[in-house]
């Protein structure tokens, strides 16, 4: 899940996180494991061209306290959670966020992934389905 701040905050308290969302879309966290491994921190394998789609649009209008969210691998489900599985709340990761950044309209916060993580192979499919929102469909390339 993906939360897309709306407007510029710093030192946001957690009970008034919604006044600075904007709305929630889908997104696909990928790591280069292999860079990962050898590098001794992660920007590189976090940030390669392409290591973060997000989609297929933002949802404005979203109570994402108990919300489904799923990954499948070639059709076949590989994560399987919901919202109220979160270390942290979505204000919460707001507030926390914004105590160390200053937020600017179209960051990004992402709230973490269901258990099931996995390697990719170049051709497979991933989707990844936030109940809604919708749908985010990747194929890998390398």
């Amino acid at each position: 899940l993906a939360v897309v701040i709306g407007r510029i905050c710093k030192d946001v308290p957690a009970d008034k996180a919604g006044d600075v969302i904007f709305g929630y879309t889908c997104a696909n966290d990928l790591t280069a494991r292999d860079v990962q491994r050898t590098d001794n921190q992660w920007a590189r394998a976090k940030g390669w061209d392409g290591s973060c789609p997000i989609g297929p649009w933002i949802e404005t209008d979203l109570d994402v306290e108990d919300v489904r969210i799923q990954g499948r691998l070639d059709g076949e489900t590989v994560q399987d959670g919901d919202t109220t599985l979160m270390v942290w709340s979505v204000p919460d990761l707001v507030a926390y966020a914004s105590q160390a950044f200053t937020l600017l309209p179209g960051d990004i916060l992402l709230t973490g992934t269901p258990a099931g993580v996995g390697l990719l192979r170049e051709g497979q499919r991933f989707d990844v389905e936030i109940e809604g929102i919708g749908t985010l469909t990747n194929t890998f390339r390398r």
